[in-house]
Parts: C-alpha cells; structure tokens; sequence
C-alpha cells in the first residue's frame, strides 16, 4: 500500500511565503493600559433634537417654541448643520406669536368696551342697539 493521492485529488495546500512590501494599512496599536475606551460620535449634530422640539412646540406654545428653535439655529450654525426645521420652527413660532399678540390686544379691547359701557349704564339688563348688556 502506497500513500500516494488519488489521481483526480487537488495538490496540497502551501501558504505563500511572507512578502516583504509593507501593507498599505497601517496596523491598529492597542490602547495602552488604563487608557478609557474609544467613545462613539455622536450621529446628530447638536441642535437637532432642539430644532424639532421647537417646531412642534411653536405650535403648540409659539413663544416658547420661537426661542428654542433660534438657540437651535444658532447651534446648528456653529455645527455647520442643516437649519430647516429650526428656520420652520422660527417661523411658525413667530407668526403664531404675532397673532397671539393681537388676539390679546383685540380681547383687551372688547373687554374695555363692555366695562366702560357697563360702568356708563350702571347695574342691571340694558339692550342698547341691539345688544344686551347683563352689568352688574
């Protein structure tokens, strides 16, 4: 009995000898003891989340909204980030203030009416022009 292969076997494996080029990438060095570990990037720039609280919040509270969404625009300057959603969030915070600011005005000045006129007419149910005034 002989050791040699079948005929139709494939020829052992030789590894290639070592090259002597160095590798175009260079090899990782390991941290030296005691050294913390590598701490991940962050994946949204800061202001991000910002931006979007600023936005819904413009609708819900503009003021407030208005200015979370320019500290998020400024902070999304510096990060050389997209700005839309705060410009969105600035916007709509601001336009919704404005009207805030008149609808304000116009109750104040409804109110004011009505208590001059029912300080004019003095206590009890008035109809003056059609209008029924209940003061008292």
């Amino acid at each position: 009995m002989t050791d040699a292969p079948p005929p139709d076997a494939p020829p052992p494996y030789n590894p290639p000898p070592p090259s002597s080029t160095p590798s175009p990438y260079p090899a990782a060095a390991a941290p030296p003891p005691g050294a913390p570990y590598a701490q991940d990037v962050p994946t949204s720039p800061p202001g991000r989340v910002l931006s979007i609280i600023g936005l819904v919040l413009a609708f819900l509270l503009p003021p407030v909204g208005l200015i979370l969404s320019i500290i998020a625009a400024v902070q999304l300057g510096k990060a050389k980030a997209p700005k839309g959603i705060a410009i969105a969030g600035i916007i709509v915070g601001a336009v919704l203030t404005i009207f805030a600011i008149i609808g304000i005005i116009l109750l104040a000045t409804v109110l004011a009416g009505v208590i001059g006129t029912c300080a004019e007419l003095g206590p009890g149910v008035w109809d003056v022009g059609g209008v029924t005034y209940r003061c008292g």
